[in-house]
């Protein structure tokens, strides 16, 4: 005999978070943005900005020079 399983013959186990606040799914998101009480924030706001200026100057350059080199080849 053969025994074949369909699709829902197996429930699906509802995920409960943080206890007794299962029904507030993004509860710490009303804290997620404040800046202000950060802590070091002279240091890690400067390094933020100097990260994603460097990195939005120096994949553009990669990329025109990886073209350039992949164009001269041939």
């Amino acid at each position: 005999m053969r025994s074949t399983r369909g699709v829902h013959a197996i429930g699906v186990k509802k995920m409960v978070g943080h206890g007794a606040h299962a029904d507030k799914p993004y509860l710490h998101g009303k804290h997620m943005y404040n800046l202000d009480r950060m802590k070091y924030q002279r240091v890690k706001i400067p390094i933020f900005v100097f990260t994603c200026f460097s990195i939005g100057v120096v994949v553009p350059v990669y990329v025109v020079i990886f073209q350039q080199r992949k164009t001269a080849s041939t």
